[in-house]
């Protein structure tokens, strides 16, 4: 007897052990409670596995009953308290709604605040986005876009991750080195947010190429690091009555501002009517940058867009913000249209 109890508790730690289910445990007991009784009936009085089981089958025999009355009650009992249980009302579901509860979870810390709130949420949902370069400015421009629930976000860029870009373009990892910059941007934007479509160009941006992209989209966000694409983004927006939020930086120092010749604020070009000489304002690879620094310019880019979008606050719409990191300076000047712009004078 002492042996079946023992066995029985071997089967039910082991059961434990490996995290069987309670039912499969409750079944190896009564297929050993079966086999004792079967050797009971089966083998003659006086066999060692008889006695060493017992002499007696009945006492098995009540043991099985009472097992089974009990696991009976236990069900029953179950079973009796789930009918009793108020039934919980079905989650309404509204094809209409513009947001899946999972979203308005995640969008929550947005929906509180005043300024933005469910419509500014939504508008943001049904906006289109494109950001030239996924490179320092675009990184977190791109990331934190994606995060704040933008629907549509458009990339283009047409150079690989190089291992160099990684001490500041944080939206790329090692592991996509010699990647296409704008899938490995794209990976990382649909695992930051699975509710969003995102968009890569893989091509050099040119303005024929410009025009047919710009017209599909809301808003351009402009982080290159060239002055002919600049201009020419600048040119094309202005053609297209679109938004351009432009952001650039060097070293330490980073700027930005929206230019909106269609709000009558300035475009790029009024503020920026000539070329730097070569050499004035060296790339990031001649003179270097600042790891943060892009992280810093690129999320107010990305801040300016959520305003704009959503009619948060005051944007920098007629205002250009410069930052210097090295000092902790940050001044805000303003910028004006020029009548004698070539791109926006009679805009």
């Amino acid at each position: 007897m002492t042996l079946v109890f023992g066995l029985a508790a071997m089967l039910w730690g082991l059961g434990a052990a490996l995290r069987l289910p309670r039912s499969l445990r409750l079944s190896l007991l009564g297929l050993l409670w079966l086999a004792v009784i079967a050797l009971h009936f089966t083998l003659p009085d006086g066999h060692p596995l008889r006695l060493a089981t017992g002499t007696d089958a009945r006492f098995w025999l009540l043991l099985g009953i009472f097992g089974i009355v009990a696991l009976g009650y236990r069900f029953g009992l179950r079973a009796l308290r789930a009918k009793a249980a108020p039934k919980a009302a079905p989650a309404p579901t509204d094809p209409k709604a513009p947001f899946r509860e999972v979203e308005l979870d995640r969008y929550a810390r947005h929906i509180m605040l005043r300024e933005i709130g469910g419509p500014g949420q939504r508008k943001l949902k049904n906006a289109r986005v494109l950001v030239i370069g996924a490179g320092g400015l675009g990184s977190p421009a791109l990331l934190y876009l994606a995060a704040a629930g933008v629907g549509t976000i458009g990339v283009v860029d047409d150079d690989t991750v190089d291992g160099s870009n990684l001490q500041r373009q944080i939206i790329h990892a090692d592991q996509r080195i010699g990647m296409p910059k704008v899938f490995s941007a794209e990976i990382a934007m649909r695992a930051l947010n699975p509710f969003i479509e995102v968009r890569p160009y893989n091509r050099r941006l040119t303005e024929p190429d410009a025009e047919s992209l710009f017209a599909d989209y809301d808003l351009i966000l402009d982080g290159t690091d060239n002055f002919d694409t600049r201009y020419m983004a600048n040119r094309v927006a202005v053609k297209l009555g679109k938004p351009l939020i432009s952001g650039a930086l060097t070293q330490w120092e980073g700027q930005l501002s929206l230019f909106d010749p269609a709000q009558n604020s300035p475009c790029y070009e009024c503020v920026f009517p000539t070329r730097p000489a070569p050499g004035m304002v060296p790339s990031c690879a001649e003179a270097g940058v600042a790891a943060p620094l892009p992280g810093v310019i690129g999320a107010m880019m990305a801040t300016e867009a959520i305003k704009h979008l959503t009619g948060a606050g005051e944007t920098l719409r007629g205002r250009l913000m410069i930052h210097d990191a090295l000092y902790a300076e940050t001044r805000v000047i303003a910028v004006h249209r020029r009548a004698d712009c070539p791109v926006c004078g009679k805009a």
